[in-house]
């Protein structure tokens, strides 16, 4: 039996087809409705699955050219992340069998499709893959590296795209002297679709490493968002996904993870960095004029549309780079907008890794580097 399955996003796809073709059907995926109606009368599918929102022509289209322009009865689904009743009525008129909102499992979309189709031509439990919930979007997660060869946890991160639809990391190499990258290519192996490795020849700290990474991954059409993360999963990946939650749901357009300690989080920090971090913040909310509590923290994420105000321009410090992200916002949307645009979350966990590439002496620059910051953005045009 053949299925027709059609999603602009790819990392939708992907997975979706991975556990078809487990189930034992003969699986097409298309990333177009055009394209997807050039093979629908050569491919004869004995379903068609189709996402609503798609660009240039919309999955109703689809659904109308199956069941007016073919006068085909085939099962057609919809899997979608809109839930506008007046668009669901719409297409259970048109014929549809089924309308499946995202987020789901992807183990309940089997089950519906073998409910239409019946059981695929092979029904081996052990080879299904591990269940994931196909997400409504799709996100784009930046991670530099440098010398991260002895703790990089590199079964954390595989594991977490085998189980997240929708999300393709990034490891960038920033020019590491150790194994570094052979390791980050061993961890890409099997996953190509979902995790890209960019290497930086030269090392040129982490804020360049980052910048040419969400450049990088600005370059996809498929991502709705993208962010970064600390390597050492400081911030955890589970807290990642919260962070991206919070932007899908609401009108922000960074939302930031913040280390503020409360009740119930497991964050903890050497005492001497400690201060140091309280002494900074305190300078950082000066400069930026916005009260913002912590900048520093290793995990953000942000609409795509903000990827070349934040990064288009090299950054003027190695590690102050998260300050100078506000900063151009503030100069780009003005203090009283930029601060609505960005949220801070409080993470679950954060826990400092030992191994950390910022020295007690390079803690000691930071306040030199703010200062340069403050002066630099209160004098300089911001080019976008």
């Amino acid at each position: 039996m053949k299925i027709l399955a059609i999603d602009d996003q790819q990392l939708v796809l992907l997975p979706l087809q991975k556990r078809l073709l487990e189930m034992g059907y003969d699986v097409l995926i298309s990333t177009r409705v055009n394209d997807a109606k050039k093979v629908f009368s050569t491919f004869k599918p004995d379903l068609v699955i189709v996402d609503m929102n798609m660009p240039e022509v919309s999955g109703v289209e689809m659904v109308k050219f199956i069941r007016k322009e073919h006068q085909s009865n085939i099962p057609v689904m919809v899997l979608s992340g809109n839930t506008n009743t007046q668009l669901i009525v719409e297409c259970y008129d048109l014929g549809i069998n089924d309308y499946m909102k995202k987020p789901l499992s992807l183990d309940e979309v089997s089950a519906r499709v073998k409910r239409l189709l019946g059981p695929g031509s092979k029904s081996i439990k052990e080879n299904i893959s591990p269940n994931t919930i196909i997400q409504q979007r799709c996100v784009g997660v930046v991670i530099p590296c440098y010398n991260e060869e002895e703790r990089l946890l590199s079964t954390e991160f595989t594991q977490f795209v085998d189980t997240h639809s929708g999300y393709h990391l990034c490891f960038v190499n920033d020019g590491s002297k150790d194994n570094t990258l052979d390791v980050l290519y061993k961890l890409r192996e099997g996953r190509e679709d979902y995790v890209t490795v960019y290497n930086c020849e030269k090392n040129g700290g982490k804020a360049e490493a980052v910048r040419l990474g969400m450049l990088h991954m600005a370059q996809r059409d498929d991502l709705d968002y993208i962010g970064f993360l600390d390597a050492d999963l400081s911030t955890d990946l589970s807290d990642f996904d919260d962070l991206t939650d919070t932007i899908e749901k609401t009108d922000f357009k960074i939302v930031s993870g913040s280390r503020i300690s409360r009740m119930g989080a497991n964050i903890t920090k050497e005492s001497a960095r400690k201060i140091i971090s309280l002494t900074v913040n305190y300078i950082i909310r000066k400069i930026l004029g916005m009260e913002f509590k912590d900048t520093q923290c290793g995990a953000k994420i942000m609409e795509k549309e903000i990827i070349n105000i934040a990064f288009q321009e090299k950054f003027l410090t190695r590690w102050l780079f998260d300050v100078e992200i506000f900063m151009r916002m503030k100069k780009h949307f003005g203090t009283e907008k930029a601060q609505s645009y960005i949220c801070e979350q409080p993470l679950k966990r954060w826990i400092h890794a030992d191994g950390s590439k910022l020295s007690m002496k390079d803690s000691m620059k930071i306040i030199f580097q703010l200062a340069q910051i403050g002066w630099s953005y209160n004098k300089k045009p911001l080019m976008v």
